[in-house]
């Protein structure tokens, strides 16, 4: 009888350890981790429209040059796109912050968020569109050549050029001209950081010829600017290009929204004004609208 009793006890031991172990296996046993949400991108539907507006501000990344963006007298930021660009971001109801870059790095600083456009004479090329999202074409251009008045005889045409000393902005439609047409390949090109300072070097005589945008020759060389010295080659141009406003890849809110802008902006007579203003009147694509 007790030996009975002492087996009963002993199986009802035994099944209350193998119950215990089963327990705490299930207790024990690690749930995988939830893996973190991903970044939302553009491609997965995030709103490069919507973070412009939940800051409440456009940054326009600018380099200074006449007559897009400059500084008159008292220091105060002026210019054809200075005001194009105040007036466009009013109408889409965001303040507007002009934000100086090396033209070399523009879509480094797009792409990394320190600015939230390219507002700056940019012509529109096919590898530009590639990379980055642009808007309606705003205005023509054509790249020029710009000497001393003293060396207009002397540069007075493409062929001409040979052993020259010639200078352009680096990462620039004027870059690319200078690589690309046959009548620079005898000479001695040397990329600068900005138009402004392609006007300097050609002044000063460390360059013979510079390659600059048409609108720059309009504002910022001849009688009455600091570089009355410097003449356009009459006989040395080059194909028309198209201006527009830059924006990273997959804005098409973004994109949509400053179109419609700039075309208010035509239709109500605003664009002309200002084109009109720094004698760019000839220059304006956008048409407005019939009623």
């Amino acid at each position: 009888m007790k030996k009975a009793f002492a087996l009963s006890l002993a199986l009802i031991m035994c099944l209350a350890i193998f119950t215990g172990c089963g327990s705490q296996s299930a207790t024990t046993t690690p749930t995988p981790a939830a893996k973190p949400s991903a970044a939302p991108t553009a491609s997965a539907g995030a709103s490069d429209w919507n973070y412009i507006k939940s800051k409440g501000t456009m940054t326009v990344g600018m380099t200074i040059f006449a007559p897009m963006n400059y500084k008159d007298a008292s220091g105060k930021l002026i210019g054809f796109e200075t005001e194009f660009a105040e007036a466009l971001t009013a109408e889409l109801g965001v303040k507007v912050k002009f934000q100086e870059i090396q033209w070399a790095s523009k879509e480094t600083e797009l792409n990394s968020k320190n600015i939230d456009c390219i507002w700056n004479a940019m012509t529109i090329t096919p590898e530009r569109k590639a990379n980055m999202d642009i808007s309606t074409p705003y205005m023509k251009n054509k790249q020029v050549i710009v000497v001393k008045s003293s060396n207009a005889a002397k540069y007075s045409d493409l062929a001409s050029l040979k052993g020259a000393k010639v200078v352009a902005e680096k990462e620039s439609a004027g870059e690319e001209v200078v690589k690309k047409e046959a009548a620079f390949k005898e000479s001695k090109y040397t990329p600068v950081a900005s138009q402004a300072k392609v006007l300097l070097e050609v002044a000063s005589g460390t360059a013979d010829v510079g390659v600059i945008d048409y609108v720059m020759s309009i504002g910022s060389i001849g009688k009455g600017t600091d570089y009355e010295g410097l003449a356009v080659v009459p006989k040395a141009e080059f194909a028309e290009e198209e201006y527009g406003i830059a924006f990273r890849k997959g804005s098409p809110e973004t994109i949509k929204n400053v179109n419609a802008a700039i075309q208010k902006l035509a239709d109500n007579g605003t664009l002309a004004k200002i084109a009109l203003k720094y004698k760019l009147q000839d220059l304006i694509l956008v048409k407005p609208n019939k009623a």
